[in-house]
């Protein structure tokens, strides 16, 4: 959606979609504005509550039916497993795309893996497609004024333009990149706690064949899951730059994260984002 300054102003019900990479900011703003009248969707929770519960659920019996204690409290139906996944806390759904690797040190083997990735992406496109409907429920429904979508790092990755169009015909989209400083701090982050992360097919074969020659494994068995994280982590990052700037330059809008930490309440957001359009 392109707007003026002025629009942007007038318009009674405002509806932004944050971009960008896991650790910009999104989450945090979006906090901030859920105590200011904005309704907080969560696109990573929508897929954990919506579209992966039970596969999420089913790993985590799977696991538990290993240990006999549990497996005869699961089979005689005396326990129950649930997710608690929050805004705040969605492990459930980071545990279950896993690492690639070594089963020893809690791998996946690849098919498994691209198994999950493909589940994820199928979710992230279902969720990114919920938004317009959950714009007329939070106002109808909840009663917010505003909307902020929080839409996870991955989504650049989607390649399905109708998830891209509903976005941008219903929401501001804006990419929050990361100045160099920051890109250098999430880098270092991702290398000293390496988390699960979802990566397109393509590149995941391609970056898969380099890491393996570069290492000399014959296997993916063989591979140490975090080292693996690591050693991919700036080549997913890097990849990731262009996707988020073909979509803002056509869909949306461009701020950086120095001035995103500037804004530090809703009026502060707001002066934002009509700075950037009228710089448009």
């Amino acid at each position: 959606m392109k707007l003026s300054a002025q629009e942007f102003r007038d318009w009674e019900h405002k509806s932004i979609t944050l971009l960008g990479m896991s650790g910009v900011g999104k989450t945090r703003l979006s906090n901030i504005l859920r105590q200011r009248n904005w309704f907080h969707f969560s696109g990573d929770y929508r897929i954990g509550t919506r579209y992966l519960d039970e596969s999420i659920l089913d790993n985590i019996k799977l696991q538990a039916m290993q240990i006999p204690f549990l497996r005869d409290l699961l089979r005689s139906d005396s326990i129950q497993v649930i997710n608690n996944i929050t805004v705040d806390n969605l492990q459930p759904v980071s545990s279950f795309l896993g690492k690639l690797g070594n089963p020893s040190l809690g791998g996946l083997g690849l098919k498994e893996f691209k198994r999950r990735q493909a589940l994820h992406h199928c979710a992230e496109i279902a969720a990114m497609r919920d938004v317009p409907e959950f714009i007329l429920k939070a106002r109808q429904i909840y009663g917010y004024q505003h909307f902020i979508n929080d839409a996870g790092g991955s989504v650049c990755e989607l390649d399905d333009p109708p998830t891209l169009q509903a976005l941008a015909e219903h929401t501001l989209i804006l990419y929050i990149q990361a100045t160099e400083k920051d890109e250098k701090e999430l880098i270092r982050r991702a290398e000293s706690s390496p988390k699960p992360l979802y990566y397109r097919e393509a590149f995941l074969d391609e970056q898969l064949e380099i890491y393996m020659q570069e290492n000399d494994l014959p296997y993916v068995a063989l591979i140490d899951p975090d080292d693996f994280v690591r050693w991919i982590f700036p080549r997913l990052f890097y990849s990731r730059i262009p996707r988020y700037e073909a979509i803002a330059g056509e869909h949306g809008y461009t701020i950086t994260t120095d001035e995103l930490h500037q804004a530090r309440d809703e009026t502060d957001f707001l002066d934002l984002i009509c700075s950037v359009l009228d710089r448009h």
